[in-house]
């Protein structure tokens, strides 16, 4: 049974791209509004118009400059004649546009990341309850390539042509006057960066590449020699995995606040990844089935990855609070910084992503019934998804937007953008292979799987 992209649904992909263009475009637009010209007139109306939302501003930029160590004179006047806080602030708002398409860009692409090491998993474990998903794994892990791109191409062009907006490190002033980025230059610097960023992409690219051939070659295949190569392939693919995820998230999210690091920050980025492309792979597989194209599919596959969805958020949650306990009880400044910064600017993104991604997951899916109810396993995997969205957000713009963050039209167009792609993406991939993995040898039993 093969699956053809619906007009419908492409187009609605279009739109959503179309849309979210236009959502970027606008907050780059309305963020170079502001200028050295004009900067201390639209500061000042600002501050009228919202009374003493501002009023800590100054409190703010003192924690901008830890988190990216940047180096000032203590001068009543900066450059051009402005005030710290007036370049600061115009810093700032220059770089939430940047930032506000990096954090869309790396949501989608680490759910296609998180599924693809899920479907390597399956086959390194010879799993035998998962075959009838892996067409579905495989159309998604079709976004991975392209969307790792993306995020390179974002990451490498904000310190080139965005005025170093997103990785501070990545400007040589700042570097100029930074004792510890110094020390760090050998491996923060744009050249090995994209380096290690190709490599990692490569790496990612010619697994999914040659898995998704053996898979699709042992359909009309008469041994299992395919399975078997893709087998071994997939286990070596999961030590690179491992090592590169780790260094991906160091380089790609860590190193927006090069002052500071966690060595536990590589397994708690790949928890959210992991239970976001889980998500994902249980919403596109009950959608299909509603169209009627998964009727091998039952019940105990949907409770599995559900069962699935609720283990990995406790894991997650796991990480998370031994992360933040950890350094919030040691104290140390250059430590517990990361946390204050959070907590005292991003109060609502930051406990509301931890009620999204733990406790509503425990609540809505403790129960063992409740992962075999369609509608209610799409309801907890939506609040999932934005609680891990939230989670990147929390990751990105404390660093770079400090208190001068807000969801509107530079987020919105970003989520819409990338998600409007990955989903034009992944249906189209799912067009090109039949939805049932025949030759694999363990078919028969995922077919007649039950829990």
């Amino acid at each position: 049974m093969e699956y053809k992209i619906s007009n419908r649904l492409r187009m609605g992909a279009i739109i959503m791209m179309v849309l979210g263009l236009m959502g970027v475009g606008y907050g780059f637009i309305d963020s170079h509004g502001y200028t050295e010209e004009n900067i201390t007139e639209k500061l000042a109306a600002e501050h009228h118009g919202h009374g003493d939302a501002h009023a800590t501003e100054s409190h703010a930029n003192e924690h901008s400059d830890s988190a990216h160590g940047e180096v000032a004179s203590h001068d009543e006047e900066a450059h051009g004649g402005l005030t710290q806080h007036e370049e600061h602030a115009l810093h700032q708002i220059h770089n939430r546009p940047w930032s506000a398409l990096y954090v869309g860009a790396f949501f989608f692409f680490m759910i296609a990341l998180g599924v693809l090491a899920f479907y390597a998993i399956q086959y390194a474990a010879q799993a035998g309850w998962s075959p009838v998903l892996f067409r579905v794994m495989e159309g998604i892990t079709a976004y991975m390539l392209p969307g790792a791109i993306i995020v390179l191409l974002i990451a490498v062009a904000s310190g080139t042509i965005g005025h170093y907006n997103i990785f501070v490190w990545m400007d040589p002033d700042v570097v100029a006057h930074d004792k510890l980025i110094q020390g760090k230059s050998g491996y923060l610097n744009i050249t090995w960066f994209t380096i290690r960023g190709i490599i990692f992409i490569s790496g990612w690219a010619l697994y999914r590449h040659f898995s998704r051939k053996f898979s699709i070659a042992q359909d009309s295949a008469d041994d299992n020699r395919n399975f078997k190569k893709n087998f071994r392939i997939s286990a070596a693919f999961l030590v690179f995995y491992i090592y590169t995820e780790s260094m991906m998230s160091w380089d790609w999210v860590m190193s927006v606040d090069p002052h500071w690091f966690s060595t536990l920050f590589g397994w708690y980025v790949f928890a959210s990844m992991f239970v976001s492309g889980i998500t994902v792979i249980a919403m596109i597989t009950i959608y299909l089935k509603s169209k009627g194209l998964l009727e091998f599919v039952n019940d105990s596959h949907i409770h599995d990855l559900a069962k699935f969805m609720f283990g990995i958020s406790i894991f997650w949650t796991y990480l998370w609070f031994s992360q933040f306990m950890l350094i919030w009880y040691s104290n140390i400044p250059e430590e517990v910084t990361y946390f204050v910064t959070r907590i005292e600017h991003y109060k609502l993104p930051f406990f509301g992503m931890l009620a999204m991604n733990f406790i509503f997951p425990l609540l809505l899916l403790m129960n063992s019934d409740y992962k075999r109810i369609n509608w209610f396993v799409i309801m907890t995997g939506i609040v999932i998804l934005c609680g891990h969205y939230l989670d990147v957000f929390n990751w990105i713009m404390p660093a770079t937007v400090v208190d001068r963050w807000f969801i509107g039209m530079p987020e919105i167009g970003a989520i819409l953008l990338f998600g409007g792609l990955f989903l034009f993406i992944v249906f189209t991939a799912l067009g090109k292979a039949p939805l049932l993995a025949k030759g694999n040898p363990f078919i028969k039993e995922s077919e007649h799987f039950h829990y």
